[in-house]
Parts: structure tokens; C-alpha cells; sequence
């Protein structure tokens, strides 16, 4: 019997042993989209195929299942992995973007975060996969090439040198655009005929003195229609890799042609809109000064775009903070961006107006939906509305942090008011973290402090 029980154990352990070893022999993915894109910065050069041997099995979706993935469970398990990891960064999509552009502020936020934090691979995936592990010239070579790209592409023009690798940027203080437009596009803003019963203007549900909200759940239209998801903030709107909580605005002016048209929003058109303002003979000149070829679509929208450009807050005592007033925060403040950092919230609240820059699944680590009980709605569908790609079910552009303490009601659905209660349940869905209530109240104090400036005046 002892005979026996000891046999048992040894050929549980050399099996044990096999899997690891197996992996060990027949290596990660080579030869995968990762590296096979032509790059031309040698540090990026050096870290591609670092990440498509420690990465590529649950980052993409070209991963090479172990042969043990046939046995009962552990395919399970080991899909529900990948399922997890391309929730979290697709790495072709992210380190790719298309059109010659550069890894996206997400993607370098994330790989920094994780490389520093020595939290990925996951314990149960090391322990399979020997060679998994980044080594310390690995994750030096990765943290150089992250600051380095944040530096060239995303800092903040006219910033200190050291700053310019901080994962989360100042604002600037104003952007090139053209003045006559942007009057142009002012006065279009805050025109209430741009809606069908003249009832209703851009201001009306991004109202510039109320955080470029209107401070409801659901905006109301023309007619009393309402609205299906929360009214974002205009101010900083430029910053957004796209706009609308599901992306389906590609920049600024596309999405000033979507409320005008919408029947739960102006209910109008741009035919009737020129109608309107051919009987208004001093803007219809000014409006051909600027623009010769008239009243339509492409010229309308361009103004109110150029004018929205204009809609940033610098001078939070944040953005004082990091450009080197160190008392512009006081120490719980402080206190509550390290934690900030610490929990991932940096990871994809990133650069210069702290989101606006991936889109994200709302309930990566438990089921928000669920635990919020009431019907699913169209509108929580998120991206998916554009794609119909299951995929990206739930997923919604990241919302900007800035000004966020006027800006409630939070979140897609407007769920809440309470800015701390907002902090929980990002850590919860999120990040899948229950911390201490005296940390909770430091981030939200730090949150606080992101309030900015519009023409001279702080946000109310």
C-alpha cells in the first residue's frame, strides 16, 4: 500500500512536471503580428519580441493552445484566461492603431503598470510556463521604451523634461484654431434654432456653466423626448480618441452633425436649419465671410467643432501640482494620486484629460449589469451598437476625469451622484479591489482637485 501511494505521487509530480516542460520545448508563439510589423524606433524594435514571447498567449488572438488545453476544465479555464486578457489590451489593435500611428497612451500605460507591478504573467500561468517571467533588463528595456514613446508622441507641448514621461499630462492652456470659426461656432453652440421647435441648443444639454453637462440621468430632447444614456461633458471633448460614449463619431465635427438629427435630441435638420438662418440676414453675412460656399452641413458642423476645440480647463490645482507647485495639493490629495496609480485607475483614465482614449468593457472583474439589476438597454450595450461585434458588448469609451466633480451624474446609465461611491464601483467592476473607506476618500479628494479653468474662471 505505502508502495502504491508513494508511485501514485511520484507520477503525479512527474506529471506535474511534464506540462511546464512541454511548454517549455514547444515555446510561445513566433513569427505573430506583433513582430512581423515593420517599426522603425529601435527601443520599440527591442520590446516586440519580449512581449510576443511573454504576451502574445492571451493579448492576441493568435495564441498557441498547450496540448493539455484537451483535457476536461483546464480549456475552460485556459479560455476563459484569453477571454480576459483581450478584455483587458488586445496588443495588435493597441500597439497598432493604423495610419502610422503610435502605440496608443493606454497600451503604454498599461505595460508600464503591469511591468512595474511585476503582475503580469499571472502566478498560475508562470507556474506552467517557466519562461514566462520578465527579467530585470526585460522590464528595464520595456519601462525605457514606454517613457520614451509617452515623451515623443503624448507630452504636453512646453512642459518640464521630467514631466513628459508622467503617465497622466497637464492641460494645455490653449490649442491653434481659427477665431472666426470659432466665433461662428459659439453663437451656433448656444442657437436654439438649431432644433426643430427652436426650444433647444447644444448649451441645453452641455450647458458651459455646469460642468458642459446638464446635470441629469438622461438629457431631455425637443418635445420632452428623453434620452437613452447620460449627456458627457463637452469641455475637453477634443482630447477623446473618438466621440459619443460608444465611438460612433469618428472626431468633433461628425459629432455635431448627430444631435441636430437626432429625434430624442433637436429632431431637426440641416434643411431646416438653413431655412432658419436664410431669414437672418446679418449671421447668414457674417456666415459667408467665413464661409463662401454657404450654409450645409460640412460648414456648420466645422464651426461648432472649432468652437468646441476651445472648451479646455486648464489650471486645475492638479495641473499647478504637476508643473511643480508642490502645496497646490495638500497630502491626502497626494495620497489619493498614488493610490490613483497604485489601483490601475491610471491605466486607462490616461494623459491629458485622464480618459477618452480606449474603449472598455463596464465590468471587467464582476457583472455590473447584473448586480444593477433592471432591464439591459440598448444603451448599455455600449460599443457593440456601432460593431456588432459580441466583443465589445459593454464595452464604452473611457469617460474624462477632468472636472469630473461637476460633471454628475456618473456613469453611462447616470446611476449616481456621489462621486465616492463612483471610486467603489470602478474598483469593484474594474479593478476587482475592496479597499479601505479612508483610501476611497482620498482618491475622491484627489478627484476634487482635477476642477479646471474656462476663460479665467474656475467650474462650478
Amino acid at each position: 500500500m505505502k508502495k502504491y501511494v508513494i508511485t501514485v505521487i511520484v507520477l503525479g509530480i512527474l506529471l506535474a512536471l511534464a506540462f511546464p516542460i512541454v511548454n517549455l520545448i514547444v515555446g510561445p508563439p513566433v513569427g505573430t503580428a506583433i513582430t512581423k510589423q515593420k517599426v522603425d524606433d529601435p527601443s520599440f524594435a527591442k520590446v516586440l519580441p519580449i512581449l510576443e514571447k511573454k504576451c502574445v498567449n492571451c493579448h492576441t488572438k493568435e495564441y498557441k493552445l498547450p496540448f493539455y488545453a484537451n483535457f476536461p476544465i483546464a480549456r475552460g479555464i485556459i479560455e476563459a484566461d484569453i477571454k480576459l486578457g483581450l478584455f483587458y489590451m488586445n496588443m495588435v489593435k493597441e500597439l497598432f492603431p493604423g495610419e502610422n500611428k503610435p502605440p496608443t497612451e493606454v497600451a503604454l500605460a498599461k505595460i508600464e503598470h503591469t511591468t512595474l507591478m511585476n503582475e503580469m504573467p499571472p502566478l498560475r500561468y508562470i507556474a506552467l510556463h517557466w519562461d514566462s517571467m520578465l527579467s530585470k533588463e526585460e522590464q528595464n528595456l520595456i519601462l525605457t521604451w514606454v517613457k520614451s514613446t509617452r515623451a515623443k508622441h503624448y507630452a504636453t507641448e512646453g512642459i518640464p523634461e521630467n514631466l513628459k514621461e508622467e503617465v497622466v499630462q497637464p492641460l494645455p492652456q490653449k490649442v491653434n484654431v481659427d477665431e472666426k470659426k470659432v466665433a461662428l461656432g459659439n453663437k451656433l453652440y448656444h442657437d436654439k434654432r438649431l432644433s426643430k421647435d427652436n426650444s433647444l441648443a447644444c448649451a441645453g444639454c452641455h450647458d458651459l456653466g455646469t460642468g458642459g453637462v446638464d446635470r441629469k440621468k438622461f438629457s431631455e430632447g425637443v418635445g420632452g423626448a428623453i434620452g437613452p444614456i447620460n449627456a458627457p461633458t463637452v469641455y475637453n471633448a477634443l482630447f477623446n480618441f473618438v466621440q459619443f460614449w460608444d465611438g460612433r463619431a469618428k472626431d468633433l465635427q461628425e459629432q455635431a452633425d448627430g444631435p441636430v438629427n437626432n429625434p430624442k435630441e433637436m429632431a431637426s435638420n440641416w434643411e431646416e436649419v438653413t431655412s432658419k438662418l436664410n431669414q437672418d440676414e446679418e449671421f447668414t453675412k457674417s456666415f459667408l465671410e467665413v464661409y463662401p460656399s454657404g450654409y450645409n452641413k460640412e460648414n456648420f458642423t466645422n464651426a461648432i467643432a472649432e468652437f468646441e476645440k476651445t472648451l479646455i480647463t486648464p489650471n486645475s490645482r492638479f495641473d499647478q501640482f504637476l508643473l511643480g507647485k508642490t502645496d497646490a495639493l495638500t497630502a491626502e490629495e497626494k495620497e489619493g494620486y498614488a493610490l490613483f496609480k497604485k489601483y490601475r485607475c491610471a491605466t486607462c483614465h490616461v494623459g491629458k484629460a485622464m480618459g477618452g482614449q480606449s474603449y472598455e468593457k463596464m465590468g471587467l472583474k464582476a457583472d455590473y449589469f447584473k448586480d444593477r439589476g433592471g432591464e439591459i438597454k440598448e444603451a448599455d450595450l455600449g460599443r457593440y451598437n456601432v460593431t456588432k461585434n459580441e466583443e465589445d458588448k459593454h464595452k464604452f469609451k473611457v469617460p474624462l476625469l477632468r472636472n469630473i466633480a461637476v460633471t454628475q451624474p456618473y456613469l453611462h446609465d447616470g446611476s449616481t451622484d456621489d462621486l465616492q461611491k463612483v471610486v467603489n464601483i470602478m474598483l469593484k467592476y474594474q479593478v476587482g479591489k475592496q479597499i479601505p473607506k479612508t483610501e476611497e476618500e482620498k482618491i475622491t479628494k484627489f478627484l476634487k482637485s482635477l476642477t479646471g479653468e474656462y476663460q479665467g474662471k474656475l467650474l462650478q
